[in-house]
Formats: C-alpha cells, structure tokens, sequence
C-alpha cells in the first residue's frame, strides 16, 4: 500500500513487524504530522484492514506515505537511504546527540522484541540511539518511543514544513 502526499518527505519512520495495530495507528497520525513516510516491514501482527488500527489512526491513513516492505532485507536494498538510526535500548548514545538532517531514517523494532541483532549490528555504533529510562525499565511504549524521537529529529530540523499560522476559524476545543 502507497498512499502519495505529493510532498517529498521530511524523514523516514520503519517500523519492524510491529505487532499492536493500535501502537501503528498512532504512529500514522505521528507522520501525518511531521510530514514523515512510514515504512512497515513484514510480518505485521494485524491487518492493514483492522478496525483497531484505522481507529487509532483515524483519517490521518490518507495524508501519509505508507509503504509496507516483505521484509527489511528487501526495504534496505530497495532504496537509498543516507543515514539510519536504530532506535534501541542498547543504543550507545541518548536519542537527543546525533545532528538530524532531512532524509534521515528511523528504524524501530516490534513491541515484544525491539529490534533484532542483525539490524542493530548494521547500523553504525553512533546511530544506536536510546532513551533514557530508570534503570529498572526495560521499555516504553512503541508509539511514545516513536512520538519523543520524531520530535526530536523534527525539532533539529526547525520543524521543517510546518505550518505558522492558527486558522482562527479552526475550533481547537470543543
């Protein structure tokens, strides 16, 4: 599935088999957002049909990019890509030191598993970005793992893209 935003994108999200449609719907809205392409990599743990995750996305599935990728061997051989991060727990550097540049893609593992050795081993010692966490945690959540990166990357970039201006004809609340 590809939906085209007729933009090109500021950077790329991959999420590798995520597993919670919920988590994914999420995520879409998170791209939607910051004008990211999402990339889901197989097996996925749900439908792209699952009323759970066209819930959580709501009709942000139309103004993003979607690519999904038989697997990530075929996702990395298929296309350029310049620079990878690794969003891991045993990452050697905070999610907030690398210096982002537009095109720069961000690689996440699914809910139970993180992401596997191989991949990790792949990317560069210096792109394996972890967020901090008390030393008992194992994890957050995947979609808020997304949400604090993405923001981060959008952030260096002086939110690239986004819009200045509040329409004031726009009810904010309800």
């Amino acid at each position: 599935m590809i939906r085209d935003r007729s933009t090109v994108p500021i950077f790329d999200v991959v999420l590798i088999s995520p597993e919670i449609p919920q988590n994914t719907g999420n995520i879409i809205r998170l791209c939607a957002n910051v004008g990211a392409c999402l990339h889901l990599v197989k097996p996925l743990g749900f439908s792209l049909d699952d009323p759970r995750l066209k819930r959580a996305s709501l009709d942000y599935s139309d103004i993003v990019n979607i690519v999904v990728h038989e697997s990530s061997a075929q996702l990395f051989s298929s296309r350029m890509i310049n620079r990878v991060f690794a969003a891991t727990t045993k990452g050697s550097v905070t999610y907030t030191q690398p210096n982002y540049q537009l095109g720069d893609t961000i690689v996440l593992g699914r809910e139970s598993l993180g992401l596997s050795d191989d991949i990790i081993e792949n990317v560069l010692p210096e792109n394996r970005v972890r967020i901090p966490m008390q030393p008992a945690n194992r994890s957050l959540n995947l979609s808020n793992a997304a949400a604090i990166i993405v923001y981060e990357m959008w952030r260096q970039l002086e939110f690239h893209g986004a819009s200045s201006l509040i329409d004031d004809n726009k009810s904010y609340f309800v």
